[in-house]
């Protein structure tokens, strides 16, 4: 089981380590460059007028880019880590089944004492760690910058935000893993739970748009995923918190029973 492990470390780590780079630049810059939307805080308002409320709610831009929450919410809650989690979390949950049997690569391990709920239980664990490692590095990367050029960033609420971003990221790669398992096509499986992210993104930004679209924004994993209350006040969210991890739970434990009984040859 620990030769396991090491190989599904190893078969992570370029995809991990190249999004992790990106990730901590990415959170470097926008932290390099807060103060100088501190210092010019009126000239951006003032700039940032001329654009209709509705688009700036949309992508978060609702305040002062001056304030860390807003600014954390609009670069980084939904921009940057939507991309992040959306990218690994798919990719990490299509391969162990569904692309290690169209490869396949799936036979030789299921040959061994290896067993189906063991191979797809490790390759979910690296799914929680990669998806912990991204968070921490786009957190990070703000953090280490925000402290070279003294911006106010409180530590402990910004690594209460990655918290948060980490347990959206696993909700999107745990159901992505039950697709995989039940379609067993890594392509269909992609295509299915990249256009479901994009759907539920739109979705919440045409509600932040003050457009009423009813009870379905609620279905939307973003209309759950906000980190100005924790910035700005302290505040977290524990309820969408818990239905993050209870939807991966169930999704994770549901292709662990499906995968443990499907046929592979169907």
């Amino acid at each position: 089981m620990i030769a396991a492990l090491r190989l599904e470390l190893r078969r992570m780590r370029g995809l991990i380590g190249w999004t992790a780079v990106v990730a901590i630049a990415y959170g470097g810059i926008v932290a390099a460059i807060y103060p100088t939307f501190r210092d010019n805080d009126q000239m951006i308002k003032d700039y940032m007028a001329l654009f209709p409320k509705g688009i700036l709610a949309a992508f978060g831009m609702v305040g002062s880019l001056a304030d860390p929450g807003v600014l954390m919410n609009t670069y980084i809650t939904s921009m940057l880590w939507p991309i992040v989690a959306a990218v690994a979390g798919i990719a990490l949950a299509t391969r162990p089944v569904a692309g290690d049997l169209e490869r396949g690569f799936l036979e030789l391990p299921l040959s061994t004492r290896l067993s189906r709920v063991r191979y797809l239980g490790i390759a979910i664990l690296g799914q929680a760690g990669a998806m912990a490692v991204l968070a921490l590095a786009t957190v990070g990367g703000i953090l280490v910058v925000g402290r070279l050029v003294g911006a106010p960033f409180d530590i402990g609420r910004f690594l209460l935000a990655g918290l948060h971003a980490f347990a959206f990221g696993i909700s999107i790669a745990a159901v992505t893993t039950l697709l995989a398992v039940v379609i067993l096509d890594r392509g269909r499986a992609a295509g299915i739970a990249a256009g479901v992210v994009i759907a539920m993104y739109l979705a919440d930004a045409v509600a932040k748009a003050q457009v009423d679209i009813g009870p379905v924004v609620e279905l939307s994993a973003f209309h759950h995923f906000q980190t100005l209350g924790i910035i700005d006040e302290g505040t977290f969210p524990a309820g969408d918190f818990v239905l993050f991890v209870a939807v991966s739970a169930c999704a994770w434990g549901a292709a662990l029973l499906a995968f443990r009984r499907r046929d592979l040859a169907a």
